[in-house]
């Protein structure tokens, strides 16, 4: 997904209608910040209200779909996240309904998830620091939010879901981005968090696997083979998150409940690898995390 990285303070805005103060108490200790509730983003057209097909949990053959999407990633951007929304859509089902749900997407891109929730009933918009990003999918439809993913400019518990998928380890302090993520979720609301952590084959992105031997050897290697550097680059817009540190912020929060964490590409059976250090950041890939704010 895109690289999310941080904004200046008051730098937030909406692409498609101007922000409008949420004037929220709560928000009053936060200066030069201008917070807005998502019911006033325009509401995307009414979406026919059926379900993306699921693929099932337990199916290796998903799994091999969506690493095989994955590593495609970069020259077909499109399939892998149009599947990877469906996909989503199917997880996010099992712990809440998206039916006339608010969802907000943290690091959206072009909003390529947009449709799949809108299939599937929910009111989507999506938050994006990157205007060239946003528009790369020439998804012009209300619901964008240009803004940063560690200071969103949105009133606190004003949204039903807040999602991300393959954001987190593009963001200089992660943590902060999950303690937003938390604040402007509502009591009662879902929290769905993914990522790619850094010692899974993948953790390098287009420089893996040679990310192994250090980010920073992994780049240079990429720019001395391809001749540009790559996209995202170690230590600037791609960082070292790990499955170990993801669960212990979890476990340290009192305001949210853990629902589920699961590796999100391999089979629900495959559980059981969070529990293992050390094997768990390399067979995990991707780690998924559902909470429910308290």
């Amino acid at each position: 997904m895109a690289e999310t990285v941080s904004a200046p303070r008051g730098s937030s805005s909406t692409p498609d209608t101007p922000a409008a103060p949420s004037g929220k108490p709560s928000d009053a200790s936060r200066p030069g910040q201008v917070r807005t509730s998502p019911e006033r983003v325009p509401a995307a057209p009414a979406a026919v209200p059926s379900r993306p097909t699921p693929v099932a949990g337990t199916s290796i053959g998903r799994s091999v779909r969506l690493f095989r999407a994955c590593r495609r990633e970069q020259v077909d951007p499109a399939g892998f996240y149009s599947l990877l929304a469906a996909d989503s859509v199917h997880q996010l089902s099992q712990f809440t309904s998206l039916t006339g749900a608010l969802i907000l997407d943290v690091g959206g891109g072009p909003g390529y998830f947009r449709s799949a929730f809108q299939q599937a009933g929910a009111r989507y918009f999506w938050v994006e620091p990157d205007i060239s990003e946003m528009s790369a999918g020439g998804i012009v439809e209300p619901g964008r939010v240009l803004g940063s993913a560690l200071d969103m400019p949105f009133a606190t518990a004003s949204v039903d879901v807040c999602y991300s998928s393959n954001v987190l380890e593009h963001v200089p302090d992660p943590w902060r981005m999950c303690a937003e993520m938390v604040r402007v979720t509502r009591p009662g609301g879902v929290i769905f968090l993914s990522f790619t952590n850094w010692l899974s084959p993948w953790g390098g992105h287009e420089t893996a696997p040679w990310h192994y031997l250090g980010g920073h050897r992994a780049a240079r290697r990429y720019e001395r083979r391809t001749g540009v550097p790559p996209k995202n680059l170690y230590g600037t817009s791609l960082f070292s998150v790990s499955v170990t540190d993801a669960l212990a912020w979890a476990r340290a929060r009192e305001d949210i409940q853990i629902m589920d964490a699961m590796p999100r590409y391999l089979p629900t059976w495959a559980k059981p690898i969070l529990r293992v250090p050390g094997v768990r950041e390399i067979v995990t890939w991707n780690l998924a995390m559902v909470f429910r704010r308290r």
